[in-house]
């Protein structure tokens, strides 16, 4: 009869997700033989490996990468079942791992998390913050539990709800001519010289849709933050499409100037991402309920 413990499934889950039985050890606390001996223990009874052992590393394999989402219910559960079973009701604990792309992450997280984070004190909030193409890969391989992105995501694995709506703005130093021009026309950003997102990113992706709407600029940089491409464009190094959340101390204090564009379409719809074969427990339905929304919406 296999008899695996929730210890041997924390030990898998913690492998799985950073990546060496050394990472998983810190993370639990053990000995590093002591997570060794329970994963090759979860192993032997399961009568197969769930990782391929590379140079160090393990990864799962295809049995790994099935029960992975198993495992990590069973171990919600299992907490959900101590903590509702105390006669004292204990607070909603444990760990949640929240992915957020770039704007989210950087401009937005209060908003997204302010209210769960002043409600459940004891949970735990790991925040990793990417491009959209990250953190969807993220999710879909079970390392983070939900996220919100500003980038279209379609995937048959995935839920996607809409959060919020966003805009992006056309900026340009405060002395270039298009900042000095009234009236506006596409024909005024022929070989314009633009700073874009790095691909993968959803302002890239965003930033791409407007360029098709206008006549043929320059790409000269490509740069992996929205504070970088601030600066660029401060610095007179091209004009650039970003959130507007993002840009609004520049605008404030004249460093930078939007441009009045009523002929592109700068809206977008930010979005949370849920793994269809994720188990939604009391984590989950807390922080769902914190942004608006509730279980089945």
């Amino acid at each position: 009869m296999i008899n695996i413990s929730p210890r041997q499934m924390d030990v898998f889950v913690q492998i799985a997700l950073l990546g060496s039985v050394r990472a998983a050890a810190e993370r639990l606390h053990l000995t590093q033989p002591a997570a060794s001996m329970a994963l090759a223990e979860m192993e032997r009874q399961l009568d197969g490996p769930v990782f391929d052992r590379e140079r160090g590393r393990l990864h799962l394999n295809a049995r790994g990468r099935e029960l992975l989402p198993l495992a990590q219910e069973l171990l919600e559960r299992h907490a959900e079942f101590g903590r509702r079973g105390r006669e004292d009701g204990a607070e909603l604990g444990g760990e949640l791992r929240i992915g957020a792309s770039n704007t989210v992450g950087n401009y937005l997280v209060g908003e997204l998390l302010g209210g769960f984070v002043r409600a459940h004190p004891q949970v735990a909030i790991r925040l990793r913050v990417a491009n959209t193409e990250t953190i969807t890969a993220g999710m879909l391989e079970h390392s983070l539990d939900i996220s919100c992105v500003e980038g279209p995501v379609a995937h048959p694995l995935l839920e996607v709800r809409p959060w919020r709506d966003d805009s992006l703005v056309v900026c340009a130093p405060p002395e270039h001519p298009l900042a000095r021009k009234r009236g506006l026309k596409p024909a005024d950003f022929a070989g314009a010289r633009w700073v874009l997102r790095e691909p993968g990113s959803a302002t890239r992706a965003t930033s791409e849709r407007v360029l098709s709407q206008l006549p043929p600029g320059e790409t000269v940089l490509e740069l992996d933050q929205i504070e970088a491409i601030k600066q660029a464009v401060v610095a007179g190094l091209g004009i650039a499409c970003l959130p507007s959340v993002a840009v609004t101390d520049a605008l404030a204090t004249g460093r930078l100037k939007a441009l009045k564009t009523p002929f592109l379409d700068l809206q977008r719809r930010l979005s949370l991402l849920l793994h269809r074969q994720k188990y939604r427990g009391a984590l989950l339905d807390a922080f769902l309920d914190s942004i608006g929304f509730r279980r089945g919406a």
